[in-house]
Parts: C-alpha cells; sequence; structure tokens
C-alpha cells in the first residue's frame, strides 16, 4: 500500500477501519443520525443507502429514539455509543477504539465496553487502546507499552 496515494489510502481506511475516540468528536451542528452518516460521504456508499445504514447503526447501540437530537442533549454514554454506531456504518472490518470508557462512569464505561467486546465476539477485529486494567484483562491478547516501549509479559493474556 505504500504506492497509494492519501486519496486511495483514506478511501481504503473509511472501508475497512472504523475508529471510536476517547472525546466522541460528534458534530455540534448535526443531528446523532447524521453524525453517523458522516463517515459514508467518503465512500462508496450510495447517498439513497446512508439514511437506512446510519439508523440500523443507531438501532444495534440502542439509540435509534434519539436519532433527530443534537450531540448537546446526549448524556456522555449516549454520545459514546453514537461513536460507536457512526465506527460501525461502514461495517468496517477492524475497529480501532482510543479510551472509550475513560470519559465515562465506570456502569456507562462497562455498556460500552460490552458493546465493543460484543463485536470482536462476532468477527471483528478490535485494537482497544486503554488504562483500564480490568476492561484490558478481557481482551484475547494484551500488549503493554511504558514509555512507548513493549513491555515483556510473563502471562499468556
Amino acid at each position: 500500500m505504500g504506492g497509494l496515494d492519501d486519496v486511495r489510502l483514506s478511501a481504503i481506511r473509511n472501508r475497512t477501519v472504523g475508529f471510536v475516540f476517547q472525546s466522541f468528536h460528534l458534530i455540534p451542528q448535526l443531528t446523532v443520525v447524521e453524525n453517523v452518516e458522516t463517515p459514508l460521504l467518503y465512500g462508496s456508499v450510495p447517498e439513497r443507502q446512508w439514511r437506512s445504514r446510519a439508523l440500523a447503526s443507531l438501532d444495534r447501540v440502542g439509540l435509534t429514539p434519539r436519532a433527530d437530537h443534537r450531540p448537546s442533549e446526549l448524556s456522555g454514554g449516549e454520545a459514546q455509543r453514537v461513536a460507536v454506531a457512526r465506527a460501525l456504518v461502514t461495517e468496517p472490518r477492524i475497529v480501532l477504539a482510543d479510551e472509550p470508557t475513560g470519559n465515562l462512569d465506570s456502569a456507562t464505561g462497562e455498556e460500552v465496553a460490552g458493546l465493543l467486546l460484543a463485536l470482536n465476539a462476532e468477527g471483528r477485529t478490535l485494537v482497544l487502546v486503554t488504562h483500564n486494567e480490568s476492561l484490558a484483562r478481557r481482551a484475547h491478547r494484551r500488549i503493554a507499552l511504558r514509555d512507548g516501549r513493549v513491555e515483556p509479559r510473563l502471562e499468556g493474556a
């Protein structure tokens, strides 16, 4: 892939990778469903399918009733679930999640973690960056970093 230009690399990332950020990165001027549709603007999905795909993704995270709300009207957990729905709308093979429970209370964090781990159980690759040791212990494989270097692990996880 080293010979591809930025446009082609972006298209591959859009189809292959879904991103979930710690701070959600929802666009405040858009509704929830419009935020979820955003990655579809850059892909090959026909525009007539955007709304149904976005609503299906919101249904997956239990937020269809909030589709017409703005991000400012959501709780932190709801905003993070919208971010997960947005990551899933392109049906990526890989989901990258950067501290997806970091800004959430423990109960809501557990809900979001359960959602992400369920995606992994269904066959999606999940790369999860977290400081939450109890969440990390639930992973199939862990790689610990300290000061930018991989730490050797004695246990099998």
